[in-house]
């Protein structure tokens, strides 16, 4: 046994016990100068004169103590850490050991443990800055905070895909992951793809908060002046009634960064136990697996118990296809053609509405690849031309819903592609 030593207050003890001992003072001086009770100062007489010293330090120094882990438990625990979860964080290899090998101890004790062998070391923050938390919105889907993250969210295991992107949202009232999704990029077409889901999901939140990337921000210097200038990501959510915030720093979107950084060290090491490398596993590992532990794990209750989000009627439902698409303008020519990305389209004789030469119409870009063109409310009637059209010396001078009396010449595309062209 290690030798035992006095700590100051008991070395103070031990002088006031000798004086009482050789009869210096009294049982009532000593306990006054102890502050203890007089009953207290003659258990410590009887101690020293049985024991000498040892009768005065605490009886339970240098023993073991009753809640010491068993040190073959704590060398098995060192061997799985090193061999499995080596660059895990104590919460998270505290988690795994309950899981998948049956032990069951605190993090703060896995964390001793990984610190007490040199795998894990505490962290000190040095913040130049002092940044608080903003209050939480108080009902659920009030607020998504969104981002892309591109990460090596495999580590390697597809040299097809170094990098991959992962879009989140992430309720700003309750902490939930409300949708995440991977993906190869953060373009609009991905955005677009994923706020469809979104909707189908959940519902259309009041409010979007994200940061000035190209795809939700117009960032050109003569937009400061213009409001009308908006990407088509603002222009489709403004379709939609949501309010879009762009945020000026990072911080201020700071649950959705800290969630990324969660992310990338939970849900990367998740998927290597899992053996994820593709984009197609990790989507339903998400679905299924992560999002639900995620949200079970870390959601906190809201102030409020209400949903702002807004449910998909019939009509909002049925006009998703043309929302979440790229939208531009383009003029009618004289022949009643349309030229949109090198390609021409050309207007059937019977359309929808009343429609005269040189107005202009909005091209739809849809996710599937497809292409519909738009003329106040109105979805034309037109087909894809092979080529670039011939001059025509005449054409008719408006569409209307009926054929008009201007015979078209025999190579015009109405005549040469009547029964070869589906409508579009």
């Amino acid at each position: 046994m290690k030798e035992r030593i006095m700590t100051t207050t008991e070395r103070l003890r031990l002088t006031v016990i000798e004086d009482l001992t050789d009869g210096l003072i009294n049982g009532t001086t000593a306990a006054t100068k102890l502050n203890l009770s007089v009953r207290q100062v003659k258990r410590l007489k009887s101690k020293f004169r049985d024991k000498g010293h040892d009768g005065l330090i605490h009886g339970s120094r240098g023993r073991q103590g009753n809640r010491k882990i068993n040190i073959n438990l704590e060398n098995n625990i060192v061997k799985i850490i090193n061999e499995k979860y080596s660059d895990f964080g104590p919460l998270l290899a505290c988690e795994k050991l309950e899981e998948l090998h049956g032990i069951s101890l605190s993090d703060e004790t896995i964390r001793a443990i990984m610190i007490r062998h040199n795998i894990w070391k505490l962290k000190k923050r040095k913040r130049s800055e002092y940044f608080s938390w903003r209050e939480r919105r108080s009902s659920y889907g009030q607020l998504q905070q969104f981002d892309g993250s591109y990460h090596d969210w495999f580590e390697g295991r597809n040299p097809l895909l170094p990098e991959a992107c992962l879009l989140a949202s992430i309720d700003d009232a309750t902490g939930k992951i409300t949708y995440a999704k991977f993906g190869t990029n953060e373009s609009t077409t991905a955005v677009f793809r994923f706020w469809w889901e979104y909707a189908e999901l959940n519902g259309i939140p009041s409010e979007i908060y994200l940061d000035k990337f190209s795809t939700y921000k117009i960032n050109h210097p003569a937009a400061v002046d213009n409001a009308e200038l908006m990407t088509q990501f603002k222009r489709a959510m403004k379709s939609l009634g949501v309010n879009v915030i762009p945020a000026n720093s990072a911080q201020a979107k700071g649950r959705v960064e800290r969630l990324n950084e969660t992310l990338q060290d939970r849900l990367v090491k998740e998927m290597r136990l899992a053996g994820v490398s593709t984009i197609e596993t990790a989507n339903i590992f998400l679905k299924e697996t992560f999002i639900p532990f995620f949200n079970s794990r870390f959601a906190v209750v809201p102030r409020s118990g209400n949903n702002c989000h807004r449910a998909l009627d019939i009509g909002t439902r049925s006009k998703l296809g043309g929302i979440f698409s790229k939208h531009y303008i383009r003029g009618i020519n004289n022949d009643f053609t349309v030229q949109y990305n090198t390609k021409w389209y050309q207007l059937k004789e019977i359309q929808p509405t009343t429609i005269f030469r040189t107005e202009k119409v909005m091209i739809e870009e849809r996710l599937d690849d497809t292409i519909k063109i738009k003329y106040k409310n109105h979805y034309l009637n037109f087909f894809l031309l092979p080529d670039k059209p011939l001059k025509i010396k005449s054409s008719p001078i408006v569409l209307t819903e009926h054929r008009s009396n201007w015979i078209p010449p025999a190579n015009h595309p109405w005549r040469q592609f009547k029964y070869s062209q589906q409508t579009l």
